[in-house]
């Protein structure tokens, strides 16, 4: 059976490079493509009879993150690849948050996009190895994602981060100043230089603040 692909691409002559990729395999039967995800969204309304989407990240009037959204919400059987030269950590997380199936880059050969489609139709995720590298990193380390300004802006030292898991721990200020070789006066300032990053008042919102942010 052919499996059904459509194209959300604004640059015509990209687009023209993709289905000329996929005119290669006699399994993948290209059908219409969208300029944009809303021209796109209202093509799948009169046929979402589809296997995969080829998805653009930026495009005029809906971005491919907000198009994967609603699709996703709409037809959540459609799987749906991220196929753009953008691999910056924001919309890489942005993408999968969205609900995104796979991330490729444009540059890739006909052989391995087809490769790819036939993954994520059999329930994989296809990554481009680069964007596959830096998820991992973003999944080990959510503070380097820079969508959100709140967490952009709570950086602790690793003395505050070392006095808040101990203080985590239930130890006392003298108990800290003890273990770090630090006068308890030390850990007080660092406790107040911590409050006032993460905008709390007292331990117990310090700590789950801090926990809620993988800080601790």
């Amino acid at each position: 059976m052919k499996l059904r692909i459509v194209i959300a691409e604004d640059n015509s002559f990209l687009a023209k490079s993709v289905i000329e990729k996929l005119s290669f395999f006699s399994n993948l039967d290209y059908k219409f493509k969208g300029k944009n995800g809303a021209e796109l969204i209202g093509k799948l309304e009169e046929n979402h009879n589809i296997d995969v989407v080829l998805m653009d990240i930026q495009m005029p009037e809906m971005n491919g993150i907000k198009a994967t959204e609603i699709i996703k919400n709409k037809y959540p059987q459609i799987k749906i690849i991220m196929l753009t030269v953008f691999d910056d950590d924001e919309n890489i997380f942005n993408a999968i948050k969205a609900g995104a199936n796979g991330y490729l880059l444009k540059e890739i050969d006909a052989e391995n996009l087809n490769k790819s489609i036939l993954e994520v139709v059999s329930g994989g995720a296809p990554m481009t190895p680069s964007i596959a590298l830096k998820t991992l990193k973003l999944l080990r380390n959510p503070l380097s994602i820079t969508n959100s300004k709140e967490l952009e802006e709570i950086k602790l030292t690793n003395r505050e981060t070392d006095i808040l898991e101990q203080l985590s721990k239930g130890l006392n200020y003298n108990a800290i100043a003890e273990n770090l070789f630090i006068s308890p006066s030390t850990v007080r300032k660092h406790i107040e230089n911590t409050y006032k990053k993460l905008q709390v008042h007292n331990k117990i919102e310090a700590i789950s603040k801090a926990r809620k942010h993988n800080l601790i």
